[in-house]
């Protein structure tokens, strides 16, 4: 499966996922949708960040019919996911007007009640929320023909079973089940086997992939500059042909756009280009003219470009054969290339995957600092003069500089031509940070509010392990812990403070889902504590 166009949809929901920026489904999307599309029971095995909402979603959207009932149920553990998959399907179905509503706790009933009753297709929702409505009346699911679950096992974690079972009881015998997992424990086995009609697996195994030539890195990045950070990278490495690879279309365009913005001698290559516009651009990055191709996955399919010299991962790829792929396309004939991920803290678990499949060591690098990139320039550019006066031909040039030699200091006069033919390379500006404001925390450290204590079964050395795994960061980054029986205050280093802040934000710890916050100045603890429970 190369494209979307082979799934044969309907022109408007085609239309979506073009305007959305996707030319190539996933594993897990190739494998899962012709089995839903064609009414099969499915059990999908996929870790987060491989496409697997876009799996089941589709082909929801694709059935679904104009009259205002609700055809489909999509279950999942948490508010946050439930927004999250909501927003995706509402993207897949911007054409055909297919009506999406998520329900979950936290959010006024009454809203959901009268979205309800102006007609829904697709509801997405936690548990204890769908069972309210299903008690209350509001929601009705005897017209269900597809019930989706998914993170089945993060949901049994959480002792959801029981609703889960309930819910299934209230739906048609008749329907379709979707089962996805990143996980298989028994619980989750028993759930299938007692509730799904002979499911087809769709299991995502990736066999041993390595690519001896290139050397494998990464950068753990801030989503907010991403941007900034990519250039740093750029502007610290010695880049002759570099390929940046983008998940989407609409992603190419957009970093493209910003490189060429920032001075970059750049241009993009994706599926909606005719021909003739894409072998223009490879013509001109194999001459040279531009220095970084900005490509997806399916563009650069075949690319044979002999003297790349890196790779950028702008965007982590959503499977291992997809990285594999990314990476060889440098490291050829005989040469080195070095292969750059850059990855955000909701991504490192995606990242371990990759490096698990791989059976390669990828070797983490701290961002270069504003002085790193300065001194690297500064470099470049020695070096550039020396071989300029090396060269010779310069007699014309001091021709020009007759007249001012003797007033202006020779020093001065270069240091003055330098800035002119630099453009403003040698000028390195720092970029935007998180500012936690006084925490409260030790010299040097960010203190943290966490919702986890000795109630979720969480010790000081449960806490370290559960935050080094999920950011990334070294256990000797955490400093002081105070637990209590609801919450924690955590120190952590203050450069790693930010990986840690949007890693725990998105994530679950024991089944829970985590509430991190800065923590007030310590003299403000006790009242905080108290208005928080």
């Amino acid at each position: 499966m190369t494209t979307f166009l082979e799934f044969e949809l309907s022109k408007k929901l085609q239309d979506a996922i073009d305007e959305m920026g996707y030319e190539e489904p996933s594993p897990i999307q190739a494998t899962c949708i012709p089995l839903v599309l064609a009414g099969k029971d499915v059990i999908g095995q996929a870790q987060t960040g491989t496409g697997k909402t876009a799996a089941f979603g589709i082909p929801l959207v694709e059935k679904s019919t104009n009259a205002p009932l609700v055809r489909a149920i999509v279950l999942l553990p948490t508010r946050e996911l439930a927004i999250q998959v909501a927003g995706e399907i509402r993207k897949i179905s911007k054409f055909k007007r297919t009506r999406v509503l998520p329900i979950y706790g936290g959010q006024s009933i009454g809203h959901q009640i009268r979205a309800l009753e102006q007609g829904v297709h697709i509801v997405i929702g936690t548990p204890g929320r769908v069972l309210d409505h299903l008690r209350r009346g509001t929601l009705k699911l005897d017209k269900v023909q597809s019930v989706v679950l998914d993170e089945a096992d993060e949901m049994l974690d959480m002792g959801f079973i029981e609703d889960i079972e309930t819910i299934l009881q209230e739906t048609p015998s008749e329907r379709q089940t979707l089962l996805f997992s990143a996980t298989f424990p028994p619980e989750v086995k028993r759930l299938a086997v007692r509730y799904m009609n002979q499911p087809e697996h769709a299991q995502m195994v990736s066999g041993e992939m390595t690519v001896p030539l290139t050397d494998q890195v990464y950068y753990k990045v801030l989503e907010r500059t991403k941007l900034d950070s990519m250039c740093r990278i750029i502007d610290s490495e010695d880049v002759s042909l570099g390929i940046i690879f983008c998940r989407t279309k609409r992603g190419v365009d957009e970093l493209t756009e910003a490189l060429i913005g920032r001075g970059y001698m750049a241009d993009g290559l994706h599926g909606d280009m005719s021909q003739a516009q894409r072998d223009r651009v490879m013509k001109r990055f194999r001459s040279g003219d531009i220095e970084l191709l900005v490509a997806t996955d399916v563009a650069a399919r075949g690319l044979d470009v002999g003297n790349v010299t890196h790779v950028f991962n702008y965007d982590i790829p959503q499977d291992t054969e997809a990285y594999v792929h990314r990476i060889g396309r440098t490291g050829r004939a005989g040469k080195r290339g070095l292969a750059i991920t850059l990855v955000t803290p909701r991504e490192f678990k995606l990242l371990k995957m990759i490096e698990r499949d791989t059976k390669a060591t990828i070797e983490g690098r701290d961002l270069p600092t504003v002085q790193d990139v300065a001194e690297r320039q500064a470099e470049i550019w020695r070096e550039r003069l020396q071989v300029a006066v090396q060269e010779g031909g310069l007699a014309h040039y001091k021709a020009v500089l007759g007249p001012i030699i003797d007033e202006v200091d020779p020093v001065d006069l270069a240091a003055a031509a330098l800035k002119l033919a630099s453009d403003g390379d040698l000028e390195v500006n720092a970029y935007d940070q998180y500012d936690f404001g006084d925490t409260g925390g030790a010299s040097g450290m960010v203190r943290f509010f966490i919702n986890l204590g000795r109630g979720s079964r969480m010790g000081p050395s449960d806490l370290v392990r559960a935050i080094s795994a999920e950011s990334g960061i070294p256990g000797s980054a955490i400093g002081k812990i105070d637990i209590f029986d609801k919450f924690s205050f955590v120190e952590i280093e203050e450069d790693s403070a930010p990986f840690v802040f949007e890693a725990l934000r998105q994530s679950r710890i024991n089944g829970i889902r985590v509430n991190i916050e800065p923590a007030r100045p310590r003299e403000a603890d006790k009242s905080y504590r108290r208005s928080r429970f």
